[in-house]
């Protein structure tokens, strides 16, 4: 089958990317797993990490990306109920490792999830067939572009896991978006929006600020690598944003942490700038601040969102659709981060 194959690791990684024809097929579904035959599949910054290499995970190569995919279900495993064949779905590419079960160890009341990921740590979805787990698919509709589709998950479930479930968003409250244009970050405004919350962006490039006042952005600040949490504080009239969603990390943590108001939520899923930030742990006490990390979400999490999507709640922002055998410059457009939204690949 066609597969889009990363050769070895390396930096560049678009140049070591190839569309081949003769990938082996998935084996037949295990227990629990179902055969999905793909329609679309989108990019995430996680496609470079794998391109790059993951500190202290060692992967083989050549190897299939991909963590973001909207496909039908062509067969199922033993234990799978057979009504999902012929659905069109797409895939929450987190999947729960079991707890281990040591008798030393105290109770796991507030452990959170370990994940492994279908791309990452598992061969992914960049190919015209992969395997996922039943328990990780939400049904779409068949009459619902896959393009967008593809490009809604992983995304989105981030976003509503650390704003909705963790950070705890209530509708009309205020939201600071650092480094509007990617994934995570559309999604973020979208679902703020969709909380009736007023939000303010920001971003290195005047065009990605004009893009979000498109999608109901109410306040844009061009981050020129100064502070720019007295502009926030303006905005609000001194009170500060309820929420800032951080995902570059040191760049801008700082700037987050002045920017909200007492009781405010710092929520971040990366730190793509780097993670020893600089931060103000009188400011985190005095406001009585929270500083929350998030990483993915359970698959409960993902048939919510996914439900908004399916009734036409939320959508992605799409950038830019590639054929398969454009995978190389898709890979160089997300590596050259030129993309507002996310960037998808067509299968058929």
């Amino acid at each position: 089958m066609r597969a889009i194959v990363v050769s070895k690791q390396a930096s560049p990684v678009a140049p070591n990317v190839s569309l081949v024809h003769d990938w082996p097929e998935p084996a037949p579904p295990a227990v629990g797993e179902c055969l999905v035959r793909t329609l679309a599949s989108a990019f995430n910054q996680m496609d470079l990490w794998v391109g790059r290499g993951v500190p202290g995970l060692k992967l083989g190569y050549p190897r299939v990306s991909g963590c973001d995919a909207c496909g039908v279900v062509e067969a199922v495993g033993p234990g799978v109920d057979s009504s999902w064949i012929g659905t069109r779905v797409i895939v929450n590419a987190a999947m729960r490792v079991p707890e281990r079960q040591h008798p030393s160890d105290p109770p796991n009341s507030t452990l959170t999830p370990n994940y492994e990921l279908i791309g990452e740590h598992h061969l992914g979805m960049h190919a015209e067939k992969f395997l996922a787990p039943a328990a990780n698919l939400a049904a779409v509709e068949s009459t619902q572009d896959p393009v967008p589709a593809a490009a809604f998950g992983l995304c989105a479930l981030t976003a509503y896991s650390m704003i909705v479930t963790k950070g705890q968003l209530r509708p009309g409250q205020s939201v600071l978006i650092t480094g509007i244009g990617g994934g995570v970050a559309t999604a973020a405004l979208a679902i703020a929006k969709h909380y009736a919350c007023r939000v303010v962006v920001t971003s290195r490039h005047q065009w990605k600020l004009d893009r979000a006042k498109q999608l109901g952005a109410d306040c844009l600040i061009l981050d020129n690598g100064s502070d720019w949490s007295s502009q926030v504080r303006a905005w609000t009239n001194k009170r500060g944003v309820d929420m800032a969603i951080d995902s570059s990390g040191k760049a801008t943590h700082l700037s987050c942490v002045k920017s909200l108001a007492r009781g405010g939520a710092y929520v971040t899923p990366g730190c793509t700038s780097g993670p020893d930030a600089t931060t103000d742990l009188a400011r985190i006490f005095w406001n009585q601040l929270r500083v929350l990390g998030s990483t993915m979400g359970s698959n409960d999490e993902f048939r919510e969102v996914a439900a908004l999507f399916r009734a036409g709640k939320l959508a992605p922002v799409v950038d830019q659709v590639f054929v398969p055998e454009q995978c190389r410059d898709a890979y160089a457009r997300l590596e050259a981060a030129e993309q507002f939204g996310k960037i998808v690949i067509r299968w058929s």
